[in-house]
């Protein structure tokens, strides 16, 4: 037998087969039990005890919450919790701003909650914006999901609104969150890659969990590559529940829609940024903060009532399932504004600490498996982060209302509690805090009972309908990036068993896109389609798309304008205050940051030097060159990548005749979306998109 010191991790061959080898199961080295050959050795708890049900939480009948007697749902969160210290696990790398939330129209016939029912009341906030799957050294624009944490400090104390950028997730139930952060970070042998899913481990976990494919179809989507911070939806995933003052219970669906619409960069583009600056979206954040142009969304509330979620065709309860906005509209009710960035990162941005737990009277939570492993799991995560159960009176996450208890003591206790009673009830002090039953938090008054068991509702078994409900209502050219997407991931995995059995989930999606990224992988023939439930053909929701949502506006859009030596002087006047005029921000860009002689003998200092300020950084270009500047800079690789990636990239390209002569010195020919500077409009017009029907001359998509 091998010594327990030995390498025992499983060993497959090129088919992801297991190959004969004997495994040592347990903690203690002494006492190793020998595992037939092609047998897998028993998952058990820390202390031994063999584990029935690795895929579903304990619950109280089919659809009920969570029974915290789930010593193995505990075990898991709580090792999973401890991991690292003092990073966060997931999210950590973040920005963060404060800001302020103000109810335009109130929902007071719903619940009792204050900021949801006072409108004109500006309550101050913090965001938080953040990737998943990178550690805190990471770079902004990776394929990821985004979180969208809000942290409200209301006159009822902190709500904390956590979320992310898109409105479903890869599981269904809280206990196997372990296993999918696990297999989405860096392979524990190799310590690669670093935030990307394109490895073994990931889309190995992800093809034998069908419950993910609607989620895949996100990630996989230009969702995951936004070109600003600014321009990402927000989505609180689960159903919770507002509470009126009467207990009635509404369920509700928090949506975040940004003012300046929806824009993602395209994949070579947000390859390239990583490189130009690896703080694109921080940078970007700050500077609009800083500039005035305070980034802003509206909130909005899918309200539906339980008869309603019983007429559903899908489980609301279900975080794998989203309400299209044609069945259920979103109901505009407020507004956030970020408008300070904060004085100290570290104090503010790293040491804030989110729960969904926190809630105010009036918000309540849904039965959600997912959602009730969360409210376990994120208090437990930010005793071991920050270190102290007093982690609440750190400034960022102290509430700005009146609090006061019996818990005293404790690692980093900065209070000074006057008095001898730490106890309740007492007769012994007039004025220490009692409860209040009448405007204290009161659970919804819901009815739950049925057999105790770790079950799977069969109303969470559908796996595929809206995953193609979402492919299907996006544009052909969304749709070809997630072809795209799906090729690139899958041609990293080494394992072919594992690209098929993703490319057969794919045929139960849309057998087009199978085909497509079949195609992509160099397969001959399709792999079988697995067994499912039925795949529904649901009503498409235009609503999905990016482009179709996309803002007729450059507000919070960027202009890069390329000049040399000779440039026309009032040309780049002239261009510089239509852009602005347009509501996009202007950078120069010329050989060297002093600045460039222009044909007038006036001098330009530039915002950007050439070879590090690349047009990945610009919503579109203009190029306005003299002869002799165009054949200098047609010599200089900086500028001809400038002019193609801009190209590559379907971006509006503004030229005068020394900008035409360096596009054709780069061997790029003319379309609708290269404009002279003498139609600026139309150029603007352009602008404020990408130029789709480009891409099938600069690229060949799956």
């Amino acid at each position: 037998m091998k010594n327990a010191k030995t390498d025992i991790r499983r060993r497959t061959d090129s088919k992801g087969h297991m190959a004969p080898q004997s495994q040592p199961v347990g903690g203690n080295p002494g006492e190793l039990h020998q595992i037939a050959a092609g047998e897998h050795a028993p998952l058990t708890t820390n202390q031994g005890v063999s584990i029935s049900d690795n895929q579903n939480s304990l619950k109280s009948g089919t659809r009920g919450p969570i029974l915290l007697e789930d010593f193995v749902l505990r075990e898991k969160i709580n090792h999973f919790d401890h991991e690292r210290i003092p990073e966060r696990i997931v999210h950590a790398r973040g920005t963060g701003a404060h800001g302020f939330f103000e109810l335009k129209e109130s929902l007071a016939k719903y619940t009792t909650a204050k900021i949801l029912s006072e409108v004109g009341v500006k309550t101050p906030l913090f965001t938080r914006i953040s990737t998943v799957a990178g550690g805190a050294g990471s770079v902004d624009t990776p394929r990821d999901i985004r979180g969208f944490a809000v942290k409200f400090y209301t006159k009822e104390g902190n709500w904390d609104l956590v979320g992310n950028n898109i409105p479903v997730f890869f599981i269904q139930d809280a206990i196997k969150f372990h296993d999918l952060i696990h297999a989405v970070k860096m392979e524990p042998d190799s310590g690669f890659p670093q935030s990307a899913t394109a490895h073994d481990n990931f889309w190995d976990f992800i093809s034998l969990t069908p419950e993910s494919m609607h989620t895949v179809m996100w990630i996989m989507s230009d969702r995951t590559l936004p070109r600003s911070l600014r321009m990402i939806e927000g989505f609180g995933v689960h159903s919770f529940r507002l509470v009126s003052d009467s207990g009635a219970s509404t369920f509700v669906k928090f949506h975040w829609r940004p003012k300046l619409g929806l824009q993602s960069t395209i994949w070579d583009e947000a390859v390239k940024l990583a490189g130009a600056d690896p703080d694109f979206h921080r940078r970007d954040m700050f500077e609009a903060i800083q500039a005035g142009k305070f980034p802003e969304w509206e909130l909005a509330v899918q309200l539906f009532s339980q008869s309603e979620a019983d007429a559903f065709p899908f489980d609301h309860l279900d975080a794998t399932k989203l309400i299209p906005e044609e069945l259920i509209p979103l109901k505009v009710i407020g507004r956030m504004v970020l408008d300070r960035w904060p004085n100290n990162f570290f104090a503010e941005t790293e040491q804030v600490a989110f729960c969904p737990s926190n809630v105010v009277p009036g918000i309540d939570f849904s039965n959600d498996p997912l959602l009730q492993g969360r409210l376990f799991s994120y208090l437990d995560t930010q005793l071991s982060r920050l270190g102290s159960p007093n982690f609440h009176q750190i400034p960022v996450n102290a509430p700005k209302c009146p609090f006061g208890n019996h818990q005293r003591d404790g690692h980093m206790q900065m209070e000074q509690p006057k008095g001898s009673i730490n106890y309740e009830p007492s007769s012994l002090s007039k004025d220490s805090p009692r409860e209040t039953p009448n405007a204290g938090f009161r659970s919804a008054p819901v009815q739950d009972s049925g057999e105790k068991g770790r079950i799977r509702p069969e109303s969470f078994a559908d796996h595929y309908s809206q995953a193609r409900l979402f492919y299907l209502s996006q544009t052909t050219y969304e749709q070809a990036h997630i072809a795209s997407a799906l090729v690139f991931e899958l041609s990293k995995v080494a394992h072919t068993h594992i690209q098929e059995a993703m490319v057969g989930h794919l045929r139960r999606i849309e057998e087009s896109l199978a085909k497509r990224v079949a195609d992509g992988l160099g397969m001959s023939q399709l792999p079988k389609a697995p067994a499912a439930a039925l795949v529904k053909q649901m009503k498409l929701s235009p609503a999905l798309q990016i482009i179709g949502k996309m803002k007729d506006s450059l507000d919070g859009r960027t202009v890069g304008i390329l000049v040399a030596k000779g440039s026309d002087g009032a040309a780049i006047r002239s261009a510089k205050r239509a852009v602005a005029n347009a509501g996009a921000s202007v950078k120069v860009v010329a050989p060297t940051l002093g600045g460039t002689k222009l044909a007038d003998g006036s001098m330009l200092k530039a915002d950007g030097q050439l070879a590090g300020t690349p047009s990945v950084l610009f919503d579109a270009i203009v190029v306005i060159l003299s002869e002799a500047g165009a054949n200098m800079l047609s010599k200089e690789s900086s500028a001809i990548d400038f002019v193609r990636d801009a190209f590559a990239h379907l971006k509006a390209i503004g030229v005068d005749r020394g900008g035409q002569s360096l596009l054709k010195g780069a061997g790029l020919a003319n379309d609708a979306g290269i404009i002279g500077i003498s139609e600026m409009q139309a150029f603007l017009a352009a602008a404020k998109t990408r130029q789709w029907d480009r891409e099938a001359s600069v690229r060949t998509l799956p």
